[in-house]
């Protein structure tokens, strides 16, 4: 069972990775900081871009954690640019596993929490995932890892 944590904050140790740290707890899991790679803006061809090798780490999950801190009302741009990326590289449906999303931050309003889950529910479905949750804060995501990723985890 491989655990993939993709870290969208530019905080490697930050809020966003407590709640993966809460969610993932007694579980070997690895961590990918997308601020140690760069994954240029859908359309640009420049040198240096890293996507595939990111896109390797993920296609080599059994279970992908994203997580993200809410900036200006919705997900960070550097999973919003990973998200974006996915569209050619990656064939619909050809992902397997189970997905998590992590979304935290400073008073969110209910509306900018549903567009988030919205956005990994429907990233999910395209690319064959199987989306099992969102959790805002440490009680969410000890809950979450309770009910659903223990049994997914043992039923692999």
């Amino acid at each position: 069972m491989k655990i993939l944590f993709v870290n969208g904050s530019p905080n490697k140790k930050g809020n966003t990775a407590q709640l993966a740290a809460a969610l993932l707890e007694g579980k070997e899991y690895e961590t990918l900081n997308l601020v140690d790679y760069r994954i240029n803006v859908y359309g640009q061809e420049l040198p240096g871009d890293q996507l595939d090798e990111v896109l390797a780490k993920i296609k080599g999950a059994d279970v992908l954690v994203i997580g993200s801190p809410l900036y200006w009302h919705n997900i960070c741009g550097s999973v919003r640019t990973l998200l974006d990326r996915f569209y050619g590289p990656v064939e619909s449906g050809s992902l397997k596993g189970k997905l998590f999303f992590l979304f935290q931050g400073a008073a969110p309003e209910k509306w900018m929490l549903e567009a988030g889950d919205y956005t990994m529910r429907r990233f999910a479905s395209l690319y064959g995932l199987s989306y099992e949750g969102m959790a805002t804060n440490r009680k969410e995501a000890v809950r979450l890892s309770a009910m659903d990723l223990q049994s997914k985890c043992n039923s692999s």
